[in-house]
């Protein structure tokens, strides 16, 4: 099941670097991970915020909402969800 995600990040300014630095590196170790795993299909940045656009191919929505809530960033980040499903207009929906 296909998934579309927006991911806002929204660190406080007053963390201590050191703690934000250790979280930034453990959030792009967990992406990578999931990146090669093949269920984050997609990772795209919003130009000019601290924000992505996401496809993630998880089983079910409690294996995304799982999987959000695993990411280091999380505690800091407004999330909004979109399930995906093929338009019938999609060259991959055509017959052959």
């Amino acid at each position: 099941m296909l998934f579309h995600v927006r991911m806002d990040v929204g660190v406080p300014h007053d963390l201590d670097p050191d703690v934000r630095a250790e979280l930034v590196a453990t959030e792009k170790a967990r992406a990578l991970e999931l990146q090669r795993a093949g269920t984050w299909v997609h990772l795209w940045r919003v130009v000019g915020q601290y924000s992505n656009i996401s496809v993630f191919d998880v089983a079910d929505a409690t294996e995304m909402h799982d999987l959000l809530w695993s990411l280091p960033l999380f505690p800091y980040m407004q999330v909004q969800v979109t399930a995906l499903t093929e338009h019938p207009s999609a060259l991959s929906a055509q017959e052959p």
